[in-house]
């Protein structure tokens, strides 16, 4: 199943990723040591292949003689044949492999000429740029490296996925239709997880301070820590930072390793110690901070929503004031301290990153919290979905309390995602475990149906639109695959969005032209 999905911005992924897996750097290195240079190849052959050689002239001269035995034991009606083979027999000189001298030169020359002089050199070479008999290099090589190479045009997708009890991060690259070509949308590589992943953040923020841009993922597991990826790291086997989680063993001090030991003498389950400040629980939302780039905020299974600074990996605020499991989290795109946060409470609170004592503003819904989402054109307003299928738009100003705008009957089903068309003011995108992704037009208080579409993707845990291309919606669910939706395919979409779409569509054409010239 996909459980959770993000749009990784164009340009950010490195196109070649040409990092080694330790494993993969490991052979390398055996493979390296193993290699036989052609003039310690000589000096081998010279020690101890001398009876090797002789024998395998032996099998040679033994079967050069069989042979010729058939071949003279044919019928008179095979002469014609007898006589295409005599030159080739002749050039063994079979009559000469019992001499001394003569022979034993004979032999070595036949030999070499058929088998190679011995120089390893001449029998193999390292690779095949190196052999002469090979006209054309690359061919194959060179085209599965062209389609592992990230181009400007790729879109590219996160996905958190878990099988059969493996769990992985999996870059999907997405390539939209040409005018001779289909769309094309395949896994570029994927990074094992130790734990089930439950939410997903891709950030630029290097943690630790370092000033370069990256290309990394925020992931949040069954487990307390929040562990950081470096996607451009196609062999990551270890996260690059890990946000809270368990302490190792040698950071324990001796009384707590007592504990431990006796706890496990006990045979009761062991926990072990977490780090200062870490969630105690399951971290089931994640949201990074466009503006402040090295804030990241997180909403847990222990109730509690935490402020992380990605320069130092420590937390820096930590919330508590839901009363159950914290399942959304969304920073304002106008307002960069302001967070908001949805629980299994059935409440969406609003605070001040800055002032994290304060009391929050609160609203409360008719079930548990699924989704949360701010709408891009108007910063002041959000959106809230739950568990009963139902989305309520509330506007931030007129205070904790206030009744919602508008109250939309989305699905049958717990409403797993919400994401705007930053193309189109007030057009909207559910996503269900119905198996239905539905598009609204949200604009004016009274919701309208455009269209539905059944992805194939299974029940919908996650669905967010493209921020570069906002008319592909990329979906995730129970099936274990993502699948991208052109929404200008769909004829209620274009009669209704047409020509806002179409700009959009030949604004992001003309930026790709503009940039393929530079």
């Amino acid at each position: 199943m996909i459980s959770a999905l993000a749009w990784v911005p164009q340009g950010a992924a490195k196109p070649v990723q040409d990092e080694q897996s330790p494993i993969e750097a490991e052979l390398a290195t055996l493979q390296e040591g193993a290699q036989v240079q052609p003039d310690e190849a000589d000096g081998l052959e010279s020690e101890g292949s001398d009876s090797d050689l002789e024998m395998d002239e032996a099998a040679q001269v033994a079967q050069a003689r069989a042979m010729a035995a058939a071949v003279k034991a044919k019928p008179a009606a095979n002469k014609d044949a007898d006589a295409d083979l005599a030159d080739p027999l002749a050039e063994l000189h079979m009559e000469d492999y019992d001499t001394d001298e003569e022979g034993e030169e004979m032999k070595t020359e036949t030999a070499s000429r058929l088998f190679g002089s011995g120089n390893p050199g001449l029998s193999y070479y390292q690779s095949n740029q190196q052999d002469p008999n090979i006209s054309k290099h690359g061919g194959e090589d060179d085209s599965e490296a062209d389609d592992f190479e990230v181009h400007a045009s790729d879109f590219v997708i996160l996905a958190a996925r878990n099988e059969d009890d493996v769990s992985h991060i999996e870059v999907w690259i997405y390539e939209e239709a040409g005018s001779s070509e289909d769309s094309n949308i395949y896994v570029h590589h994927d990074i094992m997880l130790p734990a089930f992943p439950l939410s997903l953040a891709w950030m630029d923020c290097r943690p630790a301070g370092d000033a370069q841009s990256g290309n990394l993922a925020a992931v949040g597991t069954m487990s307390p820590g929040i562990e950081i990826w470096d996607l451009d790291d196609v062999g990551a086997v270890e996260p690059v930072a890990m946000l809270g989680g368990e302490l190792p063993e040698d950071a324990l001090t001796k009384e707590e390793k007592k504990k431990q030991k006796k706890k496990q003498q006990k045979k009761k389950k062991k926990k072990k110690a977490l780090k200062p400040d870490s969630h105690a629980d399951a971290v089931l939302a994640l949201s990074w901070n466009r503006d402040y780039r090295n804030v990241l905020a997180s909403g847990s299974a222990d109730t509690t929503v935490k402020v992380w600074d990605l320069a130092t990996e420590q937390c820096s605020a930590t919330l508590d004031y839901h009363q159950d499991k914290v399942q959304a989290v969304a920073w304002n795109p106008a307002q960069a301290s302001v967070l908001l946060s949805g629980g299994f409470d059935k409440a969406v609170c609003l605070a001040d990153a800055r002032t994290p004592n304060s009391e929050p503003l609160k609203w409360d819904l008719s079930a548990d919290s699924e989704a949360l989402t701010w709408a891009p054109h108007e910063p002041t307003t959000f959106l809230a979905s739950s568990e009963d299928g139902l989305v309520a738009c509330y506007d931030a100003r007129k205070g904790a309390g206030s009744a919602p705008l508008y109250r939309l009957s989305a699905h049958d089903r717990p409403t797993c995602a919400l994401t705007f068309c930053t193309a189109v003011p007030g057009l909207l995108a559910t996503a269900s475990t119905d198996k239905q992704v539905k598009l609204w037009d949200v604009s004016t208080q009274q919701p309208a149906l455009i269209a539905t579409q059944d992805l194939q993707v299974g029940a919908v845990f996650g669905a967010a639109f493209c921020p570069e291309a906002p008319w592909l919606l990329a979906a995730g669910g129970a099936m274990g695959t993502v699948a991208v939706w052109d929404i200008t395919t769909n004829p209620a979409v274009m009669s209704k969005y047409g020509r806002k779409l179409s700009r959009a569509v030949a604004a992001v054409a003309s930026d790709d032209s503009t940039a393929a010239e530079q």
